[in-house]
């Protein structure tokens, strides 16, 4: 299978469009929610499956850290969003050619890390609203940008599944 690689400035247009899309759409959505829906309330959307919910996560996904220090928990997050953003910069950056899982995978985790960055700034903590459960099991609430960051996250070991350069 032959995969396709971009150079020079397509790549920066592919990881600004795709990120400035998951930004905006994660910040409309969060700001739909806490307009619409009271915090720690919900609306059924898809019966026995799936709520719109208005919660806050002081911590990372899944709720890690969500009970430790908050001033270290907060810069800690803080610092990791910043690392994750500008190691992507940086990859796209020094790549002359870069494969285009690689830079589609980046540009959602770059858009998804940004997302929830902006909510870490303004509030301290993440606003999610999807819930997701069968039963009495429910998946942690999550937001665009989380979705976004699995996105980004499948779409690299994909490129790293398919390299032709593997040992």
């Amino acid at each position: 299978m032959r995969r396709r690689t971009i150079a020079g400035s397509k790549k920066f247009l592919i990881l600004i469009t795709i990120a400035l899309v998951v930004i905006v759409s994660d910040q409309v959505t969060k700001y739909l929610v806490t307009t619409g829906i009271p915090l720690h309330r919900g609306v059924e959307i898809i019966p026995g499956f799936a709520n719109l919910v208005h919660v806050r996560n002081p911590g990372a996904a899944f709720g890690i850290f969500a009970d430790s220090t908050s001033n270290l928990r907060a810069l800690f997050l803080l610092l990791v969003s910043v690392a994750a953003i500008v190691c992507i910069i940086w990859t796209v950056v020094a790549s002359k050619q870069i494969d285009s899982y690689l830079i589609v995978g980046l540009s959602f985790f770059f858009g998804g890390a940004t997302g929830n960055l902006v909510d870490r700034v303004r509030l301290g903590e993440v606003i999610d609203f999807v819930d997701v459960y069968v039963g009495s099991f429910h998946w942690p609430a999550f937001n665009v940008a989380d979705a976004s960051l699995c996105v980004g996250t499948a779409l690299l070991f994909l490129h790293f599944l398919l390299r032709k350069d593997r040992t």
